[in-house]
């Protein structure tokens, strides 16, 4: 499948150069620097090798500037300026040669010092960042990330990122899935879209992770945002073999194959129909029949026969259910499990009572069902059934979980957004 390709690639952007950065990021603040506090001066003690480490710095000798950098930082009785002036060049000189620890903890000094104006530490952090990254230090990258977007707005989604990567880098797929969910929200919070590559990347950690619940949710997101076919026939598969969907739930999964157009086989619609039918709702067994005999799915193969009297007895089952409604509805009131009003109220819906039907599942859900959530699913399809579109998509939308109903739910929300032809 195309979607198996692409959903094992981790992500592609990478930070900024770290050596560009920081020089850049530098070049600002001893700009901002020298502006406000004009009156500060170097002595000679301290001026001097400053002076020899910047003239080696220009000309690429990296330990010569080193050395006159750790000249001036061992002058005695420095003032507060000349310390910070220490860690300016040392921050960029070992941002130029390829000393991440050194630099950082340069940077450290900087960030934390009153005369960096307040602007440049977010950059400088981010620089930070890129040259723990560019080292290859990913527990350094996570730390300073989580530093940053504790402390300010991610407004690039660029900090965002290299964290999920440093988490991947290190196969701790839990912590990047974790992230890139966060920022994949943050981001439809703010109105924005998330990107195919996010959405992919999310379904390749929990791919990694063997969780095909969260596998299977990360699905419907990009089925969400990016409705391609191969999605969806990707999305519809990981339900099939999904350990955690309830046998029960297997129904809904084939009502969704039909819906979309994957479902081809009589032996499926004749599957289904048993299964409608089993279910205590011979209507929508029949439902199902007529939609296959419209189609061209039923009549037509070795089979028509048998498909024929399975039609008829499914007419003749639904005509004796239709004449007993209020009979079953007002047996399933005197029932105190939540089971029987479910039943018969969506029995109703299908039978064109959608009032009396929706109110006897709502009672039903009063009863605290075993399994709330397939309630509240049931419900939304029999929304979905009785013509009320919107109120279905918020009631599906809504459902929680992570045994199969959630994203079963999520699917039908994005059938009825998104109908199958769009696809």
């Amino acid at each position: 499948m195309i979607f198996s390709r692409l959903r094992h690639a981790p992500l592609s952007v990478r930070p900024a150069r770290a050596p560009l950065l920081a020089a850049t990021i530098l070049a600002a603040t001893l700009s901002c620097h020298q502006g406000a506090r004009a009156a500060d001066e170097l002595s000679m003690a301290v001026g001097k090798p400053l002076q020899q480490a910047q003239t080696a710095l220009a000309a690429r000798d990296y330990t010569k500037a080193m050395a006159g950098v750790n000249a001036a930082d061992a002058v005695a009785k420095k003032t507060d300026y000349e310390s910070y002036t220490i860690a300016q060049m040392r921050a960029a000189v070992a941002a130029q040669s390829g000393d991440t620890a050194s630099a950082i903890k340069a940077y450290d000094v900087l960030i934390a010092s009153p005369r960096t104006p307040a602007a440049n530490k977010p950059q400088m952090l981010q620089a930070e960042i890129s040259m723990a990254y560019s080292a290859k230090n990913y527990p350094q990258v996570v730390t300073l990330a989580q530093q940053y977007l504790k402390k300010y707005p991610d407004t690039t989604g660029n900090v965002g990122t290299t964290l999920v990567q440093a988490y991947y880098l290190q196969n701790d797929y839990a912590n990047a899935a974790k992230a890139q969910q966060a920022q994949i929200d943050a981001e439809a919070k703010a109105g924005k879209k998330p990107t195919e590559n996010q959405l992919q990347f999310l379904a390749t950690c929990y791919t990694r992770l063997k969780d095909s619940s969260n596998e299977t949710h990360a699905f419907v997101q990009l089925v969400q945002y990016y409705p391609k076919p191969e999605y969806w026939a990707n999305l519809i598969h990981g339900l099939m073999v999904n350990p955690k969907i309830p046998p029960q739930l297997q129904f809904d999964i084939e009502r969704i194959r039909l819906a979309t157009g994957v479902l081809r086989n009589p032996s499926d619609y004749m599957d289904m129909t048993e299964r409608a039918v089993q279910a205590g709702l011979p209507q929508l067994a029949l439902k199902l029949m007529n939609q296959g005999y419209a189609n061209g799915a039923l009549g037509h193969d070795a089979g028509a026969d048998r498909e024929a009297r399975l039609h008829a007895m499914v007419i003749q089952r639904a005509n004796a259910d239709h004449a007993k409604l209020d009979a079953n509805a007002e047996a399933a009131k005197k029932d105190p499990g939540a089971g029987p009003l479910l039943t018969a109220g969506y029995d109703m819906v299908l039978n064109g009572q959608v009032d009396e039907g929706l109110a006897l599942m709502r009672e039903g859900m009063t009863r605290h069902p075993l399994h709330p959530e397939i309630a509240q699913l049931d419900y939304g399809l029999a929304q979905m059934d009785g013509g009320r579109t919107a109120d279905a998509i918020k009631t599906l939308q809504a459902v929680t979980g992570d045994n199969g109903p959630r994203d079963i739910a999520a699917m039908w929300a994005l059938l009825l957004q998104h109908p199958p032809a769009a696809h």
